[in-house]
């Protein structure tokens, strides 16, 4: 019994002093990764990655860089609330990719974890020949 009562104030002070999340915004991504499987060369692929901002104020992504031209890039360009979802969509062209791919975008905010990285595979397979 009396390791109950010695117990409480522990527990009420580690209750009181609970540290609170980092106040701003906060990007939490759906999938941070995608794998877009086999494809033909030529084709072009797109893929949304879904976040949300868990944060407390609004999210603003100022840019998202790319490791090569194939790739390119569209996220909002207003404000994301608090709680709100959107999405950055990645298009991968494969015109000039062959064999096993991997890429990664990095995504730039004001979000305290930010930069966050995505990324998407593929295996790029020659062009079927035309008959």
């Amino acid at each position: 019994m009396n390791i109950r009562l010695l117990l409480i104030p522990v527990l009420l002070f580690t209750l009181a002093f609970k540290p609170k999340p980092a106040p701003g915004p906060q990007m939490s991504f759906k999938e941070t990764k995608h794998n877009f499987g086999f494809l033909r060369q030529g084709e072009i692929v797109k893929h949304a990655f879904v976040f949300t901002n868990t944060g407390n104020a609004p999210l603003i992504i100022s840019k998202a860089d790319v490791q090569c031209e194939c790739t390119t890039v569209d996220f909002p360009k207003k404000p994301l609330a608090p709680n709100a979802t959107d999405s950055v969509v990645v298009t991968f062209d494969t015109k000039s990719a062959i064999d096993r791919q991997e890429r990664s975008v990095v995504i730039t905010s004001n979000a305290v974890n930010s930069p966050v990285g995505i990324t998407f595979k593929a295996v790029v397979l020659k062009p079927k020949n035309k008959k």
